[in-house]
Formats: C-alpha cells, sequence, structure tokens
C-alpha cells in the first residue's frame, strides 16, 4: 500500500508528524508513505526509509497549485490519501483523488472547541487533545495501527559531525542551553529586554554555554547582536542547516523557546524544553512531544488567557500581560529537576 500524507504546513506542525509517522511506518515496513509539505523538510524523516518526502513549496495559486501537485502525485500509485492539513488545496486534492475512486481520510481540527477555550479562557476549561492525539486518530480512520512508542529521530552522523566542526565537542563539565527566542506572532515573544536578561544571566554561570536559534535575515541580525551580551553566546542562525541543528540540539542540557516550532524539533530529540506560552496556552494540544507539564510556563492569573489559537500581534487590552514573564522565575524552572 502507498499512503499520500498531507501536511503542507508549517514547520511546528510538520515536527508534530514526526512521532506518529515514524511509528506508523516502521509498524508496517512494507507499506510506502509519502509526505507531501511545504519548505524543505525531508531531514525531519531521517532514517525512515519507506517514507519518502515531497517539497510542495507552489507559490502558484490555491486551484492552479493544488492542480499542479495532483498530475506530479497522481503518477506516484496512491492508494490512499491522509489529509492532516484540511485546506483550501488539500480539499481541492481530496475531490481530484476520489474522482479516481482513492479513498481519503481527513483529521478532524475541532476548530470550535479551539475558538471555545479562546473565549471561556484555560482556567475553565478542560485540555483539549494534542496534534498527536489527533494525528494518530486520522491515521487510525485509515485502518492503520497507532501506537505512541517514538522515542526520537535517527542521528544523522554526517550532520553531527559537521555540528563538531562548528562549534566544537562538548566537554564532560560544560553544561550547553539553547534559547529559541522568537515565533510567528508578536504575542509569543518576549519583550526583548527580558530575553537579553535571560541571555546575559544564563551566559554567566559558569562552564555554561548558550546557542541562540532563529531564522530568516531580521532574527539572524537580532540574534548576531545578542550573542554578545554575555560571554559564550553563540547564535546559529543561518550557520546550520536543519539536519545539523537537529543534532545540536541533541548535545543540549535544555532549551528554553517560546510556542513555536522550536519546542518540536527539540521533543524530536528528546531534548527537554523549558516553553513559554504567552498569548496562547497549551490546553490548545499545540505541546511538545512528551515534554513535562510543568516546565511549562506562563502568567496563569489571567483570565484572558488564551485569547488565540496560534498567536496574534495585537492586544484587546492594549498591555500583553501575558508578556509579563520574569527571566529570574525561567530560569527557576530550569534549574528544577525531577
Amino acid at each position: 500500500m502507498t499512503y499520500l500524507v498531507l501536511r503542507l504546513q508549517s514547520l511546528g506542525n510538520v515536527a508534530m508528524l514526526v512521532p506518529t509517522l515514524t511509528a506508523v511506518s516502521q509498524h508496517y515496513r512494507e507499506d510506502r508513505f509519502i509526505v507531501v509539505a511545504k519548505k524543505r523538510l525531508n531531514a525531519l524523516f531521517y532514517g525512515l526509509d519507506n517514507v519518502t518526502f515531497i517539497d510542495a513549496d507552489d507559490e502558484s495559486g490555491r486551484t492552479k497549485g493544488a492542480l499542479r501537485l495532483y498530475r506530479e502525485l497522481n503518477k506516484l500509485s496512491i492508494d490512499a490519501l491522509i489529509d492532516l492539513q484540511d485546506s483550501g488545496k488539500t480539499v481541492i486534492l481530496r475531490w481530484l483523488f476520489r474522482t479516481h475512486h482513492i479513498p481519503c481520510f481527513v483529521i478532524r481540527y475541532g476548530w470550535q472547541d479551539k475558538r471555545t477555550l479562546t473565549t471561556k479562557g484555560a482556567k475553565r476549561a478542560q485540555a483539549l487533545p494534542t496534534e498527536h492525539q489527533r494525528y494518530m486518530d486520522t491515521f487510525r480512520m485509515a485502518g492503520l495501527e497507532v501506537e505512541d512508542s517514538f522515542t526520537g529521530i535517527a542521528v544523522n552522523e554526517p550532520a553531527r559531525i559537521a555540528v563538531r566542526q562548528h562549534f566544537g565537542k562538548k566537554g564532560a563539565k560544560e553544561t550547553w542551553y539553547g534559547i529559541a527566542p522568537f515565533a510567528k506572532s508578536g504575542s509569543n515573544i518576549l519583550p526583548y529586554k527580558t530575553t537579553k536578561e535571560l541571555i546575559r544571566k544564563l551566559s554567566s554561570r559558569p562552564n555554561t554555554r548558550v546557542f541562540l536559534f532563529g531564522a530568516g535575515a531580521v532574527e539572524q541580525e537580532v540574534l548576531r547582536q545578542w550573542s554578545i551580551v554575555g560571554e559564550d553566546v553563540t547564535s546559529v542562525a543561518g550557520i546550520v542547516s536543519l539536519e545539523e541543528e537537529l543534532e545540536l540540539m541533541r548535545e543540549l542540557n535544555a532549551m528554553i523557546c517560546m510556542d513555536s516550532a522550536n519546542q518540536h524539533l527539540a521533543s524530536l530529540v528528546n531534548l527537554r524544553v523549558v516553553s513559554i506560552w504567552m498569548a496562547t496556552h497549551p490546553k490548545m494540544g499545540f505541546y511538545g512531544w512528551h515534554q513535562k507539564p510543568d516546565d511549562a510556563i506562563g502568567v496563569e492569573a489571567l483570565t484572558c488567557r488564551p485569547c488565540t489559537i496560534h498567536g496574534t500581534n495585537s492586544c484587546r487590552f492594549g498591555n500583553f500581560a501575558c508578556k509579563y514573564i520574569d527571566a529570574d522565575k525561567i530560569l527557576q524552572q530550569l534549574d528544577t529537576t525531577d
């Protein structure tokens, strides 16, 4: 059987697919799984012999792009389609494949439940199913058994060697931390002053090295400036590939990040994540694979949280009170052990 898996965007959502798809593909080794996503994210599926990745980064529009993609995919002898996106383009693709009697299975996102959570508030609402659970349920709809058996992506030895060439080998007495201070929306980013204080205090610790993660020209420049805030602070933005970034994360002791893709990338290499949640909330279901709930930090006293599903650039009160999280509180949680 050949299964077509659609998860067109974004990086974080594709990363959340990895634990489920790894478990399924390893259970059904005789079957073939073709993942279609935007950007070149094949590094996330490294070591999975029966998983093929297709880059669907097409800017030609919804309908035209769907038709072009269908013509390419229709050559692959697809037996079933699993839609984990359920967007305009994948709706068109489902219709086209169904005209050729290909069964299609669609994720149930529970958008109404998520919207209710933003109006009801996290204090009065139950946690929603995680995206991992929703992915698993969709594969089960297709008749595939899914177990919670993922333990991490395979080590990419060439990428690991490249990381050591870039940054050297971690000393036996060294502690390496990662900080990923950015997110797509302003509501999911700490005030710059707090982030600089966090970098300064963490990097001032003995035998400690801090790596700053980000993407894009603007983030690269900001991280370059922040890298001089303290000793042994290195920005890796624009320096390493995705493969190398994952292997660097594997070397870290912990990662501090926002509600962003980096918490999901870190989860793929079993790295502990102290995640910062501001306008969003873990109860929405976008939480790192097997991360500890106690490591999710937010201003729990605010009854207006969450006010958004993914993030926003505005605050109806005009003060973004959810972003006022003290750097010491983050470091205190980082130092908390089981």
